[in-house]
């Protein structure tokens, strides 16, 4: 088993000194999922949620969790994210919605937990937007897909994609 950065040789917790390692261009990509009832996502495709467009308030709420991921988790660095997309599918057959996060920057350390912060703030987002009529939806599945750059290289997750 690999050993653990995050803490020092007493077992004590610290942030991991990236300052030597050179600056590579990093990639990741998470996803996860909203799953609700037929007729809210159907609200939601007719753009019929009375709080608006729930897919462009989920995209700007994601958008800005990735730039503050190390205000809200301890360990991480603050970075100077270069692109940040996020993408939605709307699937009717099980009733849910996809979110897609990829996160870009050229930088010493990896970007995975931005793009999983996104996803879960994203996620969020949809359940706030449309709690008003739907408070059993499920958030679900959030995982990293892939990541590219830096010493650990490229991961690609052997499952199959949400969808």
């Amino acid at each position: 088993m690999k050993k653990l950065t995050h803490l020092d040789k007493e077992g004590k917790a610290k942030m991991v000194d990236v300052t030597e390692k050179p600056l590579t261009q990093r990639e990741a990509v998470a996803r996860g999922s909203v799953c609700m009832k037929p007729e809210t996502l159907k609200l939601i495709q007719d753009k019929k949620i009375p709080k608006g467009d729930v897919f462009s308030v989920a995209r700007v709420a994601g958008i800005m969790a990735a730039k503050k991921t190390s205000e809200l988790i301890p360990m991480c660095h603050p970075l100077n994210i270069t692109s940040v997309d996020i993408d939605f599918h709307l699937d009717s057959k099980k009733n849910k919605v996809d979110i897609e996060v990829r996160v870009k920057i050229t930088g010493r350390t990896g970007v995975e937990m931005e793009a999983l912060t996104a996803v879960s703030v994203a996620a969020l987002a949809i359940y706030d937007m449309c709690k008003a009529v739907d408070k059993e939806m499920v958030i679900s599945d959030i995982m990293l897909m892939e990541k590219r750059g830096g010493r650990s290289g490229e991961f690609k997750r052997k499952t199959k994609n949400l969808r």
